[in-house]
């Protein structure tokens, strides 16, 4: 047998280069793909690095700003002031509310504030209100008294619930006295007399000497000059209060409005 004819022989090896020459470019391509990827790679990396830095930075600015509010006395209480006080004195008031200076006011139990300044008898109630960055603000309200009421410890204010809160002056300022068994505010009969008393129209009221609630549904008003009004019970106060204003206008000594639909004059 002959051996191959070299022209043959030689004819196989350009294919095998050529695929050898494919392989390298494929290889090629192949590497190329990689090093782009690559570069991506390190690109999305540093990209992460950075907002994980941000984030971070971020966090550790609110956790800062975070603790200067809460626990820091850069925004501490420096000040207290109080307002609508005209009987308790501004310092009585700071010294009931008990407000450390320096505490952070983020951090200021308003609520707790707030009972011990109601404590004070003459406190009807109040609120307390940050200021920033360094003030607490009391805004009070005291009690109004309507009334005198005579207690075995002498002689004491009430206000329009009803509650007897304190030591009443000399004179009163021409306050009427309530005359009822018990003065309290959960009383129906103390109540009945209060919602009387503060429905008649201010001429009348001042006129009034006594207010007399011996039950929730018969109460008596002593006025000047001898003068009594029959008001009965607390029901259309409004409207018995708007028919007494008339009926003062006649001379006579007793005036019923117990029944506003028929009241009498003797």
């Amino acid at each position: 047998m002959s051996a191959a004819p070299r022209g043959r022989g030689r004819g196989t090896r350009p294919g095998a280069r050529r695929t050898r020459g494919g392989g390298r470019g494929t290889t090629g391509g192949g590497r190329a793909a990689p090093r782009r990827q690559a570069g991506r790679g390190r690109g999305t990396g540093r990209t992460r690095v950075s907002r994980g830095l941000l984030v971070a930075v971020g966090a550790l600015a609110v956790l800062s700003a975070l603790a200067v509010v809460y626990f820091s006395p850069l925004l501490g209480v420096r000040e207290v002031q109080v307002a609508g006080v005209s009987v308790l004195s501004p310092d009585d008031v700071r010294s009931r509310a008990a407000i450390a200076e320096g505490t952070p006011l983020a951090r200021l139990d308003a609520e707790g504030v707030s009972a011990r300044v109601r404590e004070l008898p003459r406190v009807a109630s109040v609120e307390v209100r940050r200021s920033w960055p360094h003030t607490v603000v009391l805004q009070v309200v005291e009690r109004t008294p309507v009334a005198v009421v005579k207690e075995p410890d002498g002689p004491k204010l009430v206000d329009g619930t009803g509650l007897a809160y304190a030591a009443a002056p000399e004179g009163a300022a021409g306050l009427p006295e309530l005359v009822v068994q018990r003065a309290a505010p959960d009383d129906p009969a103390t109540a009945a007399g209060v919602r009387v008393l503060v429905s008649v129209p201010e001429k009348v009221r001042q006129e009034v000497l006594t207010v007399t609630a011996r039950s929730p549904s018969d109460v008596r008003l002593t006025l000047s000059a001898g003068r009594e009004v029959r008001w009965g019970g607390g029901a259309d106060s409004e409207r018995k209060a708007a028919v007494l204003a008339a009926l003062l206008t006649r001379p006579g000594t007793v005036y019923d409005v117990s029944a506003p639909e028929l009241p009498t004059v003797a």
